[in-house]
């Protein structure tokens, strides 16, 4: 299964989030979503991506866009790591990988020579009209949230 295919609208989902909410994809039209998936809480790069996309939310929201991290992490790590972070975004809960094959981000990976499976750090622009717009995979986290940042203001300029 492959995630969805540019320019077409994202099939709904709910999924649990911190703050004890269910977001809604579909409740979310008329605004851009930023959807970032992540291995794992409270891990350097997890959390220099969260700290990067932080920096740049209010700049994000001036660009009528909404950001959401994901990881297969339960809303308990979530609100703790969310907390400590003092994320100014939901976190959003998929621990049975109903969002991580959606978008086709479960992958082998290789740690110190051992195989697994596991999230590749991928995000995802949906624009205002729930259509996909942008997709970058495998994200080096330098630099990446001002790149997502560039295509959303392209995409309003358009």
């Amino acid at each position: 299964m492959s995630g969805p295919a540019m320019n077409r609208v994202v099939a709904d989902f709910v999924a649990q989030a911190t703050g004890d909410k269910n977001i809604r994809l579909q409740d979310l039209r008329g605004q851009h979503v930023v959807l970032y998936f992540y291995p794992k809480d409270s891990t350097p790069g997890c959390t220099q991506e969260g700290r990067d996309f932080k920096a740049l939310n209010a700049k994000f929201k001036r660009q009528n866009a909404i950001i959401f991290g994901v990881s297969r992490d339960s809303v308990a790590s979530h609100e703790k790591f969310k907390a400590k972070q003092g994320f100014p975004f939901d976190l959003l809960s998929d621990p049975d990988e109903t969002l991580c094959k959606q978008f086709d981000v479960i992958h082998e990976k290789t740690l110190y020579g051992r195989k697994f499976m596991g999230v590749v750090r991928s995000t995802f622009l949906i624009g205002e009209d729930g259509k996909l717009r942008a997709e970058w995979r495998k994200v080096k986290v330098k630099g990446h949230a001002e790149e997502v940042l560039e295509s959303v203001k392209m995409l309003n300029a358009a």
